[in-house]
Order: structure tokens, then sequence, then C-alpha cells
């Protein structure tokens, strides 16, 4: 079912009492067909992480954490963030690079097709944002 929110988190909540608990915004990318060797650029990756963080203007709780694996295979970062958290997984085997930003508060959408397809050459995004709390998809189109 396709539905939109309107207005921030808090204000749906404040609305409807019975409605379920929404508790945050959670977005799920798939960046397919990738450039492999920026897939395993370890700066470029988190460069690319830190811009979403700058953009939203999120806030990281510590130090990010990154694994670069060995060979020619990718990295893995992970962000803690006073609105949850950001993960960056990178498959240069498969050309493809995972994000997943879960934010507990109102977030503006981050144009993941845009910078993903400028950064890592990326052939198709696929972009899923859920509510959190009832958990229902959103099917919103991002703007290009």
């Amino acid at each position: 079912m396709s539905r939109q929110r309107v207005g921030p988190i808090s204000q749906t909540m404040a609305r409807d009492p019975a409605a379920p608990a929404i508790v945050g915004c959670e977005w799920i990318v798939d960046a397919h067909g990738c450039n492999s060797l920026q897939l395993q650029d370890l700066a470029l990756m988190q460069r690319l992480c830190q811009r979403v963080i700058d953009d939203l203007e999120l806030k990281v709780v510590g130090q990010p954490h990154w694994h670069q694996f060995p060979g020619h295979a990718g990295v893995t970062g992970l962000y803690l963030l006073s609105e949850s958290h950001l993960a960056c997984h990178t498959y240069p085997e498969h050309r493809l690079a995972t994000f997943n930003l879960y934010c507990c508060r109102s977030r503006p959408a981050w144009l993941w097709q845009r910078h993903l397809t400028l950064e890592l050459s990326a052939e198709d995004v696929q972009v899923a944002e859920f509510v959190r709390g009832d958990n229902r998809p959103l099917h919103t189109k991002e703007p290009v």
C-alpha cells in the first residue's frame, strides 16, 4: 500500500494517539553496477558517508568504525549517531554498495541516486524508505 507521511514524525504521533508509535525513519539503499575500484577505496567511502552525515546534519557519537577487507574486497563502515546509525558495505566483486540509515527523528530524503551515481558510477540505485514503528514501506520517488 502506498502512502505519504505528512509533516514531521512528532506531528504524526500527536494527531492520533491510537496510531502506531512511529519511532523513526529508515532508508535501505542498494547501488548496483558501481565501479569496482571505487568500492575498494576506503577514503572515498568515508568521504561519501561523511557527506550524508553533513548534509543531513546528523551527529556522530564516538568514532566511526571501518574495516577494509584484504585483497580486492570491499569495505564496511559503521557510524553510531545520536539519531541512530549509518552503515555502509561494499562488494566490488558484485559491483554493489549497500547503505542503511536509521534516524529516530524526521529528516529530509537524501539524494541517494544522484550522489551514488556521481561518486560510485552506480548504474541503478534502489531506495526503500520505512517508517519505523508501523513498519509499512513508503513508496516515494526520490528527486533526481
